[in-house]
């Protein structure tokens, strides 16, 4: 297990000790400068807002460049962080695996080969890998078929014996288990575009040419490992009413609803009921288009002998680039692979448990106080996490002095920023304000949970890590509020000598979420 240094460790948290204070809002052990005393006003209006009451609060701001704690109320307060939970999981595996990890998916065979047949099976092998597309496996399949092999007289195995077989993570949510945010995870995956939400399959229903008749629907990748049940229907003319929804514990998808001809077809993404299958699928569909014929059937999960001959290979992305679409979309699935991988490479055991174990020995070297804290995924969907926010500053500040630190900040999220692999989940939200293009930051939602934890740089330059988690309200989102906070952090200035308080930035709407789903979940991610 690798360890930290203990000595840089106990800096960290001189750095941010007063970040653990409990109770009513307070800035440094020494008194409040006047900006500091204009900034707890404003944040504390911000917390009266009529939308958080009876619910709870957590705010702590610190700067990281002096060290002092602006604001801090409920620091201590253990919450409900949502998809600030990757904070952790991030930050473990890009020091634990390094920038430079790479997921890798090859393909063997344990027979004997001669004139274009392997008198045998012919193993696909995964590592891990969620970015792994269908023309991924097309690719390692014309390998195969460039390496000479026509016949394979064994069975196909596909190999996912890297991880356990736990496929859900500890305490989601049955109801969740067909929306691609709750994924099943399994070592060979596919995902269907370059989101990368490995175990999905996104679902397309085009209206047909004239009224009374069945939609079109197709699957992104094609398949055959899912069925459609179609029972929607194409009308003249009204509301698009399509609805997509994959029955428990098996693969037969539901198609229901309504669409009008001429009307753009509708889309949606849809988790896989055992995604080891549905990789082996697309491959052995792939080995047929490049003319290499498997004799025997698939089977799942059993182990490649050590004694296998490579003949293919296909490694992913480094770690350090696949952090974009895992931060910048909130990728449930990334987090929860990486959870795994950390436990197999760092104790040989791919489960969860071990992961877990990994990310918090890498947090408490680091500053956090694990002793206050629970972490039961690695993505957030658990509401059995439990995290203060003065523990999200402690990490936040502590991580500035890794050196993959730059690599990782530019994968957070950017507040207002368009593009979507830039601004991510925070892209339509703050635009036009002084946090536009300025704060970096992990967004996170579940009903009644929302949460922003990350950086933002003050009007003197100065580099503030805050984290805002916000429980137990009854309104569709609090995000606005949010967004007030980090927009005055990022206009906080020492400067000027007056005690006004300031007056509570406006920030502009955000898009609407459906009741019960994160924002960063919903297709296109809107906030």
């Amino acid at each position: 297990m690798h360890r930290r240094l203990f000595p840089r460790a106990l800096a960290v948290l001189a750095l941010v000790a007063t970040a653990a204070t409990a109770g009513a809002p307070t800035a440094t052990a020494e008194a409040p400068t006047p900006a500091q005393t204009r900034l707890h006003a404003t944040i504390d209006a911000i917390l009266a807002d009529s939308r958080l009451a009876g619910a709870q609060a957590g705010v702590v701001v610190v700067d990281t460049t002096t060290g002092q704690t602006l604001y801090d109320r409920n620091g201590d307060r253990r919450l409900i962080p949502a998809s600030n939970t990757k904070l952790l999981t991030s930050t473990a595996a890009m020091e634990l695996l390094g920038p430079g990890h790479r997921f890798t998916t090859d393909v063997t065979g344990d027979g004997v080969r001669r004139a274009g047949l392997l008198s045998g099976n012919l193993y696909l092998r995964g590592g891990g890998d969620p970015t792994m597309l269908a023309e991924d496996y097309d690719r390692l399949a014309a390998e195969v078929a460039a390496a000479g092999v026509r016949v394979v007289t064994g069975n196909l195995v596909a190999d996912d014996t890297r991880y356990d077989r736990t496929r859900l993570g500890p305490d989601w949510t049955w109801d969740d288990e067909s929306y691609y945010y709750a994924a099943q995870v399994s070592a060979l995956t596919v995902a269907p575009d370059t989101d990368y939400d490995a175990g999905t399959v996104i679902v397309h229903a085009a209206p047909a040419g004239q009224a009374g008749t069945r939609p079109k629907i197709t699957m992104t990748p094609a398949n055959g490992w899912l069925r459609i049940d179609n029972r929607a229907e194409t009308v003249a003319t009204g509301e698009t009413t399509i609805s997509f929804e994959r029955e428990h514990g098996g693969n037969t998808i539901v198609v229901t609803g309504q669409i009008a001809v001429g009307q753009a077809e509708e889309s949606d993404w849809m988790t896989v009921w055992e995604p080891t299958g549905y990789a082996a699928d697309i491959f052995r569909s792939a080995l047929h288009r490049h003319g290499v014929r498997v004799l025997g059937r698939t089977v799942l999960g059993q182990a490649t002998p050590d004694d296998a001959k490579l003949v293919a290979r296909h490694d992913s992305m480094p770690l350090a680039d696949l952090m974009v679409p895992f931060l910048k979309l909130s990728n449930n699935g990334h987090a929860e692979v990486l959870t795994k991988e950390l436990g197999r490479v760092l104790s040989g055991s791919g489960t969860w448990a071990a992961g877990l174990t990994a990310i918090g020995e890498y947090v408490g070297d680091s500053g956090m106080d694990t002793g206050t804290l629970r972490q039961r995924d690695g993505s957030g969907l658990s509401r059995r996490n439990m995290i203060p926010p003065a523990q999200f500053v402690a990490l936040l500040s502590a991580v500035r002095a890794e050196p993959w630190f730059d690599t990782w900040y530019a994968a957070l999220p950017v507040a207002g920023n368009p593009e979507r692999f830039v601004g991510g989940t925070l892209r339509s939200r703050m635009r036009g304000t002084a946090a536009a293009d300025n704060v970096h930051a992990k967004t996170g939602s579940l009903t009644g949970a929302s949460s922003l934890s990350g950086y933002a740089t003050d009007a003197d330059g100065h580099v503030l890590a805050f984290s805002v988690v916000l429980n137990n309200y009854l309104p569709s989102s609090v995000k606005g509020l949010e967004d007030q906070i980090a927009i005055a952090l990022a206009s906080y200035t020492e400067k000027g000598t007056t005690t006004a308080r300031l007056a509570v930035p406006t920030a502009p709407d955000s898009p609407r979420v459906p009741e019960g789903l994160e924002c960063s979940w919903v297709k296109p991610a809107v906030c």
